[in-house]
């Protein structure tokens, strides 16, 4: 969900890591932007590969993908289907290669990924395709949402999924979203100061560190909106919407009205269930 914010939220990166190639999927649309990213990650001078965010079950996106093999893992940053429908028909392409996320939904032929949940503790990391690769608990826009931190010789950038995005801001999919957990998420990733960030959706940025500021900032700034608009007698999440998302495209408001529901339970608000069939976050 981009909201009215529609430009990226920090400068866009001049180039990617030299190990990181852009897949782009064919889906575009008001919740996925140009695409899915689907991100391939190779340290120069190796054979085998990594696969973040196989996306939708497209056949010419997921052969393309396995073109590019070998593959020696897919890894998922969330559950939302324009990241994982394809999970199994590439997987099955590629011989059985494991898919690895954080939901066992979403693991096939492995293990959960682990992650790192304490940035001053134990921190859980992979060593794949050359690469380090460390997974970081970054609960909010789902409850099974990670990002991967990744680093070779010196260069880092973080695959954000969509936690943030590369041109407006996400939606917090309540009741699975949760806001508490994304503003946490979100401080944790303003650390990554200077640092890439390879998002789910949109175009590469320069800061990470940049850009989790701007989300919360954003985000406090729509929760005094939500206040305001309860005190003026809103009472529904379709209620507030209106108000608060009069610029928004109507045909955006079932997406907002979780972001919305998520705000006022962060509140401790009643969440104003209105009862409408569940969307998919990738439907037109």
């Amino acid at each position: 969900m981009t909201g009215h914010v529609t430009a990226p939220v920090a400068a866009l990166a001049d180039e990617l890591p030299s190990w990181a190639t852009l897949l782009r999927a064919p889906n575009p649309g008001p919740m996925t932007l140009d695409g899915t990213n689907t991100w391939l990650l190779r340290a120069p001078g190796r054979a085998g590969a990594v696969v973040v965010d196989p996306g939708p079950a497209d056949e010419a996106h997921l052969a393309r993908i396995a073109g590019h093999g070998p593959i020696a893992a897919v890894l998922v940053t969330h559950g939302h289907p324009d990241h994982t429908d394809g999970s199994r028909r590439l997987a099955d392409l590629l011989g059985g290669v494991p898919v690895r996320a954080v939901d066992p939904a979403h693991t096939i032929g492995a293990e959960p990924l682990a992650v790192s949940t304490d940035p001053t503790g134990n921190r859980s990391t992979l060593e794949l395709a050359g690469l380090s690769i460390e997974p970081l608990a970054t609960p909010g826009h789902t409850a099974d949402s990670v990002c991967l931190l990744v680093e070779h010789a010196g260069e880092r950038a973080v695959l954000t999924g969509d936690t943030i995005l590369g041109r407006g801001t996400t939606v917090v999919a309540h009741p699975d979203g949760n806001l508490a957990d994304y503003l946490a998420s979100l401080t944790r990733l303003a650390a990554y100061r200077g640092v890439t960030a390879l998002p789910g959706h949109g175009p590469a940025l320069a800061d990470c560190g940049a850009a989790a500021d701007y989300y919360l900032a954003h985000r406090r700034a729509r929760l005094d909106q939500v206040r305001a608009a309860v005190a003026a007698g809103d009472r529904t999440a379709a209620e507030v919407v209106a108000r608060v998302y009069a610029d928004v495209d109507r045909s955006l408001w079932w997406a907002a009205e979780w972001s919305v529901r998520a705000q006022l339970e962060y509140l401790g608000l009643p969440t104003g269930e209105s009862g409408g069939p569940e969307a998919r976050l990738d439907q037109p």
